[in-house]
Formats: structure tokens, sequence, C-alpha cells
């Protein structure tokens, strides 16, 4: 396995100096991480390299990546197929696609949905059976471009472990899978070792995460913290530094035959490029 870092990660550190996603490419192979994958190219980050669209953005960090010797690993964006016009989601899916292409990413992860359901008797079963056509429709046409798809247990609705098994499983398409979130288990309060053996047969890409937990019923929210779907606390941490058995997770992976990257996605209160040093020491030590 290999071992690369969330443009995500850097956001303390983006906040701090202003630095654009070319100097993070250059920050990122500095550090020792052997790829980076990127969240959605938005305006702010065209502007901040002197282009006006994402595919130019995209042709400009592809070639940074290729002249240090840094892999693109993933292109991650978000998406709502319940809660948005499905057709024009797909559409704009199928646009992102063509940015990840060009960015040179194998793998485009985008959400399901964000959104849960208040009427009546439409539960996750029958918003899966809704927006998987439309996922297979982006999923073919990622096929086309050499892209794989998949979506990460993530949010709050779409996250326990069932519910994005029965989604990839509904969508039924070999070019479509999982992004693993180690850390997101805990946020629908599933054992993520357990988790992560669910989720591994179908897995395309892996976030490192890690999280500090604390009993709903032990007192308040401490600071920092948010609240899960069961009422317990967690706060992102370095990773190796929390709760999240990283170790029996990269386990389940392999056994599952998984030998791609690793990706640490940071969301902790630390200084950030400590936190990430440590996470990818601790990670090395594993793999």
């Amino acid at each position: 396995m290999k071992i690369g870092v969330s443009s995500y990660s850097f956001a303390k550190h983006v906040q701090q100096t202003g630095c654009n996603y070319l100097e993070l490419c250059d920050l990122a192979k500095e550090l020792g991480f052997d790829g980076i994958e990127f969240t959605d190219l938005t305006e702010n980050e065209w502007k901040k390299l002197g282009v006006d669209n994402p595919l130019a953005c995209a042709t400009l960090i592809r070639e940074k990546c290729a002249a240090i010797g840094l892999d693109v690993v993933a292109y991650t964006v978000g998406a709502d197929l319940f809660g948005r016009d499905r057709e024009a989601e797909a559409e704009r899916l199928c646009a992102c696609v063509d940015v990840a292409a060009e960015l040179g990413a194998p793998v485009m992860r985008h959400d399901a949905t964000f959104t849960t359901p208040t009427e009546y008797l439409v539960g996750w079963r029958e918003v899966i059976d809704m927006i998987a056509p439309y996922i297979r429709r982006v999923a073919a046409y990622a096929a086309e471009k050499g892209v794989r798809t998949c979506t990460e247990n993530h949010g709050y609705f779409m996250q326990a472990p069932d519910r994005v098994e029965a989604l990839i499983r509904t969508v039924g398409h070999k070019n479509y899978g999982w992004l693993c979130d180690m850390g997101n288990f805990l946020c629908a309060d599933a054992d993520p070792a357990e988790a992560v053996k669910i989720a591994a047969p179908y897995t395309f890409h892996v976030h490192a995460k890690d999280f500090l937990f604390k009993d709903g019923a032990s007192g308040p929210m401490p600071s920092g913290f948010f609240e899960t779907n069961g009422g317990n606390y967690i706060r992102g941490t370095a990773v190796g530094h929390g709760v999240v058995p990283i170790v029996k997770c990269v386990k389940m992976l392999k056994k599952a035959g998984y030998d791609a990257y690793l990706s640490i996605e940071f969301e902790g209160m630390e200084e950030n490029i400590p936190a990430l040093q440590s996470g990818l020491a601790f990670l090395r030590a594993i793999v």
C-alpha cells in the first residue's frame, strides 16, 4: 500500500498561508507522501492559479504532480442525488468526471445524498432505489474516461455500512465502488473494524481518519466535538492518536486484497503539519 493525503487535510495550513494547490503538491512531496487527492476544484482555486475553469486548473495540477513525482490518487466532489434535481446532478457529476480525467485521477468519489427524507414511509431503501439509476449512469460515463467512481460512507444519512453496501449492490456497476473512510463509521456508531470488513470487497479507495471519542452519557458535548447518530461525541485528531482501530482496519483491507492508497484525511484541532507528519509515520509503520 502507498500513502497519500487529501488536500482537505491542509485546510488549516491553507487558511493560515493562503497557499494554492500547486504549493500543496510541493508540501505533500516534501513531507514524504506518495500521492495526493483533491477536493472540488472551486472557482477560488482556479483564480489562485490564474485560470478561469476547472479543466485548466486540473491540467496545471496534473503537470505539477508529474514534474515532482507525486501521484494524483483521487478527486472528491460533493453531490446530493436525492435532495436536488437528479437529472441535473447526474449531468454535473459527469462534468466532474471530465475534471478527474484531466487531473489523471484514477478514482472520483461523489456523495450519494446528504438530505434526510421527511416524507412518510420514504426510508433509506426507497432513497437508494430512487438514486441508483443516476449513480449507474455516472459510473458508466466514467468508465469511458478511465475513471472509477465511488461513494464514501459520509454524512449522517448514507453513512452506516449496511446502507452503503446496499447502495453499491443496487447500483450494480463494476465501475462503481466504495471510498472506505475508517473513521467516519463512528459517526453512525458502527464498529470501524467490523464496518471495514463489510466495505473491503467493494473498496476502490481508502481514507485513514481518526477521532477522539466521548460517551454521550458522560456530560455535555466538549468544545470542538460533534454528535454522532447515537448521541455520542467525536472530534477529529491525528491518525494514530484516537480510538479508530487503524491497524485492524488495514488488516481487514489487506485480507480482502486491497493494495492501493491509504489517504490521510485530517480534520483535527492540532497543528496541521505536525499532525500530518505524525499520521504519515504511524501509517508507514503499519504498511
